[in-house]
């Protein structure tokens, strides 16, 4: 009994010394750019030498924003999102619900009725 508990403590420290190893060094890894040191250089001197460089964002007043749509349409689609009759509902506000709108929006009725009003 005592030979077999030799046999497997042995056997267990051969394993144990075959798996455990450590990893070579390396060194330090040399450093991958695009840039050479001189171009690295000539960027910093030149973002130190910036003007107002450490003035907190829109401290000099608002920030121009690139304009997609058209004021008037943007302000249509707010209007008819906020007059939706189903709008706060989802798909998951009730079990095994479906969301299926069967009110006309109001801005469509308004709008077509003032289409109606101006051909008369």
């Amino acid at each position: 009994m005592n030979t077999q508990r030799l046999i497997a403590a042995a056997a267990l420290s051969l394993l144990a010394a075959a798996g455990a190893h450590a990893e070579s060094y390396q060194g330090v890894q040399a450093p991958v750019s695009a840039l050479s040191r001189d171009a690295v250089n000539a960027e910093a001197v030149k973002a130190a030498s910036a003007p107002n460089q450490n003035v907190t964002r829109g401290s000099r007043g608002p920030e121009t924003v690139a304009v997609s749509k058209d004021r008037v349409l943007v302000q249509a689609e707010a209007v008819r999102a906020a007059a939706a009759p189903d709008q706060n509902v989802t798909g998951g506000s009730r079990v095994n619900s479906r969301v299926i709108s069967t009110m006309e929006n109001p801005v469509d009725v308004r709008a077509r009725a003032q289409a109606g009003a101006a051909k008369l």
